[in-house]
C-alpha cells in the first residue's frame, strides 16, 4: 500500500519541481519581454519630450541673449549720461554765443543808421 502512495508523493514533488523549473526558466524572458513592451510604448513619448526640451532650451537661450543684450544697452546708456551732460553744456554755450552775436549784430546794424548824416539836397 505504500507503493502507490509513495508514487503519488513522488509525482507531486516532481510536478512541483518541473513547474518551478519552468517558471524559473521562463521568468527572465517574460521580464525582458515586459521591458521591451514598456520601452516600445514609452519611447515615442520620451522622444517627443526630449524634442520639446531641446526646443525650450533654444528658446530660453534666445531669451537669455536678448536680456543680456538689453542689460548691456541699458548699462551703456547710463554710462553715456556723462557725454549727454557735456553735450548739453556745449549746446547751452553755443546758444549763449549765438545770442551774443545776434545782440552784437543788432547794435552794429542799428548804430550806422542812427549816426549817419542826413542826405543833402
Amino acid at each position: 500500500m505504500e507503493e502507490p502512495e509513495m508514487q503519488l508523493k513522488v509525482k507531486k514533488v516532481t510536478d512541483k519541481f518541473t513547474e518551478s523549473m519552468y517558471i524559473l526558466a521562463n521568468e527572465p524572458s517574460v521580464a525582458l519581454y515586459r521591458l521591451q513592451e514598456h520601452v516600445r510604448r514609452s519611447l515615442p513619448e520620451l522622444a517627443q519630450h526630449k524634442s520639446d526640451m531641446q526646443s525650450w532650451e533654444e528658446q530660453s537661450q534666445g531669451a537669455i541673449y536678448t536680456v543680456e543684450y538689453a542689460c548691456s544697452a541699458i548699462k551703456n546708456m547710463t554710462d553715456s549720461s556723462v557725454y549727454f551732460k557735456s553735450i548739453d553744456g556745449l549746446l547751452k554755450q553755443a546758444i549763449a554765443m549765438k545770442d551774443q552775436l545776434n545782440a552784437a549784430q543788432g547794435r552794429s546794424s542799428a548804430a550806422p543808421h542812427a549816426t549817419s548824416p542826413p542826405a543833402s539836397s
